[in-house]
């Protein structure tokens, strides 16, 4: 049997059988502009060999929790039409890499203060520190409004609820 050359095309049933991705999940891929294919003259797909490694890459992050708008985002650094070089790589490696240990931080500073509060086990309602008297925080939005202000770095906010909640 003659080696793979690089420049070799994949049938849609060979990606997703190399991959593990159903053909399904690998259409939407296309249609999201995260991977690519040409057409035979009978109308069916091709994929370069090279998408084997943007398909498993977007695996890896789906199983990470990145939203497919972040992949494309980052996927931008790399060609859709040729096989990246060492260096494009390289570039997407390490702008992906800024983004997960943003993501990183953040689960780590969720975890904290999810351990604090469980934790804690006052069970008072007048001197929890993560309480949220008269609903303050509701004027500010929804969702857990302290949380994201310390993602985005809003320490300083005026009413005294943001940041970290004091450990007993």
């Amino acid at each position: 049997m003659a080696r793979p050359e690089p420049e070799d095309a994949l049938s849609v049933g060979e990606v997703s059988r190399r991959t593990g991705v159903p053909v399904s999940a690998l259409h939407f891929y296309e249609r999201r502009g995260l991977i690519v294919s040409t057409r035979t003259p009978g109308n069916q797909r091709r994929y370069p060999r090279h998408m084997l490694r943007r398909i498993s890459l977007i695996v890896v992050a789906k199983r990470l929790g990145v939203p497919l708008a972040e992949l494309t985002e980052v996927f931008a650094a790399v060609p859709l039409d040729r096989a990246p070089t060492a260096g494009e790589w390289r570039r997407l490696s390490r702008a992906w890499k800024e983004r997960l240990e943003e993501r990183r931080r953040t689960v780590e500073r969720l975890e904290r203060d999810l351990a604090g509060c469980i934790g804690c086990g006052c069970l008072s309602l007048k001197a929890c520190a993560l309480l949220n008297p008269d609903d303050v925080l509701g004027q500010h939005g929804a969702g857990p409004v302290r949380f994201d202000a310390e993602v985005a770095g809003d320490a300083g906010r005026d009413d005294g609820q943001a940041g970290n909640a004091p450990r007993r």
